[in-house]
């Protein structure tokens, strides 16, 4: 099929055809989620769950790439599926309207092959990490603020996000650096790459590992996580 022609030889054959058969589950169809979603879907993840209660307001446009002056007030997530059938028929989209939470995160993640966290919010990461540390599912974890991010894979057992927030539970920085449309792009763009190396099982991952990227001055770094 020569919609994947240019994933070769990035992906051999067979991997390409595997990918068809993963699903993946994105929680937060923002700045971050939607970006995710794009490229999984080009490139060929055969099934993709995608989780955010919230419709869009004029304040997405400079950085959602789903938004435009025509969905204002609709679903996130049903315009993402709109789109995903026009940019590739071949992907089955889940889409659930609804927040995730401890009551039902068991249930919307339960079968998936890997968790992409694409939040705002620590509350609702943490218990990202505790429903894929339970159904033994990988989870990439990505947060953004202003010119800043930073990406890590989470395998079960790691508990990263203890390492990275600590006792933490309370509200991220991302509302009040503010989101620029460059920051998720980049940072979707690493959550990818590591969400395809984990399921094809190819390549070093940032596991147990903090990229921080610090785009004002071009600073990225690879921190251990290590716990003392």
């Amino acid at each position: 099929m020569r919609r994947y022609d240019r994933n070769m030889t990035a992906l051999s054959k067979e991997e390409n055809d595997k990918l068809h058969t993963y699903r993946v589950c994105i929680v937060g169809c923002g700045a971050l989620g939607e970006y995710v979603i794009e490229m999984l879907g080009r490139i060929g993840v055969g099934h993709l769950t995608i989780i955010d209660p919230d419709g869009f307001d004029e304040t997405n446009l400079n950085r959602q790439i789903y938004s435009d002056t025509r969905v204002l007030g609709r679903s996130k997530v049903e315009v993402a599926k709109e789109r995903m059938a026009i940019i590739n028929p071949l992907v089955e989209v889940t889409a659930m309207p609804l927040y995730l939470d401890k009551q039902n995160a068991l249930n919307i993640c339960q079968g998936c092959d890997l968790i992409i966290d694409a939040l705002d919010n620590l509350e609702s990461r943490f218990v990202l990490q505790d429903t894929a540390q339970e159904l033994n599912i990988p989870l990439v974890h990505g947060a953004i603020a202003g010119w800043y991010g930073q990406v890590c894979s989470i395998l079960p057992g790691d508990r990263s996000l203890d390492l990275i927030y600590g006792n933490n539970r309370g509200r991220g920085i991302e509302k009040e650096q503010g989101n620029p449309a460059f920051t998720p792009a980049l940072v979707a763009s690493i959550q990818v790459a590591e969400a395809i190396k984990i399921l094809i099982g190819r390549g070093e991952t940032l596991r147990k590992q903090l990229l921080y990227i610090d785009l004002l001055n071009q600073e990225y770094m690879v921190l251990p996580l290590i716990k003392k």
